[in-house]
């Protein structure tokens, strides 16, 4: 699969001598030699993987490396994604016709990044209720405290989707699922459940919207050693794991639960330093996918 983002993106790089004249450069293709580069990098990271018996750990405990990350950082370390309307118009319920609200679950919400910019946009209409889940009991605690205001608008809850689906959510009530770099948190072998889990609470015909890391990202060629547990898989130095997606795999995955794929897009952008003259090539991987009528 080579869809790559179209529609977002409006700076290209078409002359190499440019690149330090803006912060951010969309869809940079990747020359041979920096892919080779690449795999280079990775192949080195697989000489000295995490021990065993940390690795045990890490993926029987990832609720204790988030607590611990939230009680350390509080609200401070994630930015709020204000850029959600732009990249996923969906959500814009100032727009809509329907006087029906929206309902969505925000998975992994961690302490209201997304949560809060979409309870302030759909201020004014007030037509949208979030569900907000996450693992960590710590975020989930902070972000109850932030959402005050709109309490009749948002319930947040902890939930571990690779385990027990939740009772919280009624099956088949949701409009939206929103999940912004939260499936990368988890183990490999248990997205499968997850996505299975929560597809189960979408309405037919609703929507699932994702972002998350692509293989090859900037953040994964950086890791050193011992951080490296399986393939395209690491623990980050604080405990917390990561996974690197391909677009096929994410396809495959959602395929496999009923859903249809109408956008699963490529973003590459190439983000400059231009007083430290750094050249840092990002990756993400862009999704809208829907539940079919008849699931």
């Amino acid at each position: 699969m080579t869809e790559q983002r179209k529609q977002f993106g409006t700076r290209y790089l078409n002359d190499e001598s440019e690149v330090f004249k803006h912060n951010a450069w969309d869809n940079v293709e990747w020359k041979l030699e920096q892919e080779e580069e690449a795999r280079n990098r990775i192949a080195i990271q697989k000489e000295s993987p995490v021990a065993s018996e940390e690795a045990e750990y890490l993926l029987q405990n990832p609720a204790e490396q988030w607590d611990t990350f939230y009680r350390i950082h509080r609200g401070k370390f994630f930015m709020d994604r204000n850029w959600l309307l732009n990249e996923f118009p969906e959500l814009n319920v100032e727009c809509q016709e329907s006087d029906n609200p929206l309902h969505i679950l925000d998975v992994g919400c961690g302490v209201g990044n997304a949560t809060i910019p979409l309870l302030q946009m759909s201020e004014q209409s007030g037509k949208m209720f979030i569900y907000a889940c996450d693992y960590s009991q710590q975020a989930v605690n902070i972000l109850k405290q932030n959402i005050e205001h709109w309490s009749d608008r948002c319930k947040p809850f902890v939930w571990d989707i690779t385990g027990h689906i939740t009772e919280v959510v009624p099956v088949e009530s949701l409009d939206i699922l929103l999940c912004i770099y939260v499936l990368s948190a988890l183990p490999p072998e248990k997205q499968r459940k997850a996505v299975n889990n929560l597809v189960r609470l979408l309405k037919p015909g609703g929507i699932l919207l994702l972002k998350d890391y692509a293989q090859f990202d900037m953040t994964q060629l950086r890791f050193k050693k011992n951080r490296l547990i399986d393939e395209n898989f690491y623990r980050r130095g604080d405990g917390t794991l990561v996974y690197f997606f391909s677009q096929d795999e994410l396809d495959r995955l959602f395929a496999e639960v009923g859903l249809k794929r109408e956008t699963n897009v490529l973003d590459r952008r190439l983000i400059v330093n231009r007083a430290k003259r750094m050249k840092m090539y990002r990756m993400w991987v862009q999704c809208k996918y829907v539940k079919n009528a008849s699931l």
